[in-house]
C-alpha cells in the first residue's frame, strides 16, 4: 500500500524545483522519495544543517569588545 504526502509550497519554488529535477532526468515526486530514502539510510537529514553564525561577519576584535 502507498501513502500520500501533501505539502504546500510557494508556486515559484515548485516551478523551479520541477524544472531542476526535470533537467536531472527525474521528477519532483521521485526527488522527494530519494530524499526520504536517504534520510532513513543516514538516520537523519541527508545533508548538513547548520544554524547561521551571528558572529561570522565580526572580526576577532569586535567579538572581544
Amino acid at each position: 500500500m502507498a501513502s500520500t504526502i501533501q505539502v504546500r509550497v510557494d508556486d515559484d519554488l515548485k516551478t523551479k524545483s520541477d524544472a531542476l529535477f526535470r533537467d536531472l532526468g527525474t521528477d519532483t515526486t521521485t526527488a522527494i522519495r530519494i530524499f526520504l530514502t536517504q534520510a532513513l539510510a543516514v538516520n537523519g537529514f541527508p545533508f548538513e544543517i547548520k544554524r547561521a553564525n551571528p558572529y561570522g561577519a565580526l572580526t576577532e576584535h569586535e567579538i572581544l569588545e
